[in-house]
């Protein structure tokens, strides 16, 4: 296999199977037969390794990376399972922080094009996460850490038996699939709940936890509240949300330890302040450049753009934002918590589902904001650094796609 057999059957993948990334709402397909019948053509491998599962709106790839890092700190072979990919497909399914071997991708690609068509027809997200079951399961990992995608009680990653679970936070997202409401929303992500297994719950709005602690009860589930936890530590991910993050890491720390898992404090301090080393993870308040300082983030619904947007009100300088999203994103009142000393750069995101922002010019114009207009996120960068001067930050975000672009452009060489 060379480099153009495998971007062949990435391409075969993106396109015989609808894709929510690229595809948004018609791509999605909730329900898990499709995945209990892929996992059964493959022998079942999600019930021969150990998992972790962790689901929340915002929060859960941080959380997920945090704990892998700290696992892999603590000597463990740790397999980590998370969704979207920014540059490559195989940033999804990594082992001890190194990205799936892509020999095994186009191999297990090459099985997936002779399942009978008739009895299974998946969505990309199931491809993976089957792909993800088989590969933690063929390299004996001790432990899988698995992202929900979408939701949670009808996400194809809730097919698995975890040793537990978390529920990171819960705020208003793709309202058209999951429910309109905070209450409605949360009975979704809480349906990961499954009979016994502990829950660490780390949102503090006190409706959803009351939700979370009622199905917890409910299953006989032990119900863990991170937001009562101390944290001592810190972390490499240099996002201020990151603090509440960390506690539901070290929560679902403590159950590991009383599960007979041996991880001393001095891991848990080292695998925290190198998550980006030991697992790759970027994305996050990525710092990619100090001159000017330049910073991406992924945040891109409400909720988790307030906690970015007032970070970068903290600080001090002019800054300099590109910003674009997708056709799918509610964005009018993302709009209307824009910091207003700065200069915004809005931009389209190159997958199907992204948004011209000649689309969205007149909520612009209500906002009283400079702003400039661009076909492409690199288009709006170059422009921004021609702009931004020493003293001086760009931000780039509003959406996974819009750093995903950026990075894709720019990191290679860095």
């Amino acid at each position: 296999m060379n480099e153009k057999d495998y971007q062949e059957a990435i391409d075969w993948l993106f396109v015989q199977a609808p894709n929510y990334q690229i595809n948004g709402k018609k791509a999605y397909k909730p329900g898990l037969e499709n995945i209990r019948r892929l996992c059964d053509f493959f022998g079942n491998p999600q019930e021969k390794i150990k998992t972790i599962h962790i689901g929340g709106t915002n929060g859960k790839g941080s959380t997920s990376n945090m704990l892998a890092s700290v696992l892999q700190q603590s000597g463990y072979k740790v397999g980590l399972f998370t969704s979207p990919h920014l540059i490559d497909f195989t940033e999804r399914i990594k082992i001890n922080g190194n990205n799936c071997d892509k020999t095994f991708v186009f191999g297990f690609i090459q099985k997936l094009k002779n399942l009978p068509k008739d009895d299974i027809k998946p969505s990309f997200f199931e491809y993976t996460t089957i792909m993800a079951f088989d590969y933690f399961y063929k390299n004996q990992v001790d432990f899988a850490i698995i992202e929900v995608g979408l939701g949670g009680r009808l996400d194809s990653t809730n097919i698995i038996l975890p040793m537990l679970s978390a529920i990171t936070n819960i705020s208003l997202d793709h309202q058209d699939i999951l429910g309109e409401t905070l209450e409605q929303i949360a009975q979704e992500k809480a349906g990961i709940i499954k009979p016994d297994i502990p829950i660490v719950c780390g949102s503090d709005d006190a409706i959803v936890k009351e939700i979370i602690r009622k199905i917890a009860d409910e299953n006989r589930s032990p119900f863990i509240d991170a937001t009562e936890r101390d944290s001592p530590f810190t972390t490499d991910l240099k996002g201020r949300y990151q603090q509440k993050n960390i506690r539901v890491v070290l929560s679902l720390i403590d159950v590991l330890k009383d599960l007979g898992i041996i991880i001393t404090e001095e891991d848990i301090a080292a695998g925290l302040m190198n998550v980006q080393k030991n697992t790759g993870f970027i994305g996050r308040w990525y710092e990619f450049s100090r001159a000017p300082l330049t910073i991406c983030d992924t945040g891109h619904n409400q909720a988790g753009l307030e906690e970015v947007f007032s970070q970068l009100c903290s600080m001090p300088v002019f800054k300099h934002i590109i910003l674009g999203f997708v056709n799918d994103k509610k964005i009018d009142k993302v709009l209307s918590i824009l910091p207003k000393n700065a200069c915004y750069y809005f931009v389209k995101p190159s997958v199907e589902r992204g948004r011209h922002p000649k689309d969205y010019e007149d909520l612009l114009k209500a906002q009283q904001i400079s702003y400039h207009l661009f076909d492409s996120v690199n288009d709006g960068y170059t422009a921004a650094l021609k702009s931004c001067k020493k003293d001086e930050m760009i931000f780039i975000g509003g959406s996974n796609f819009v750093v995903g672009d950026f990075l894709k452009e720019n990191l290679e060489g860095k």
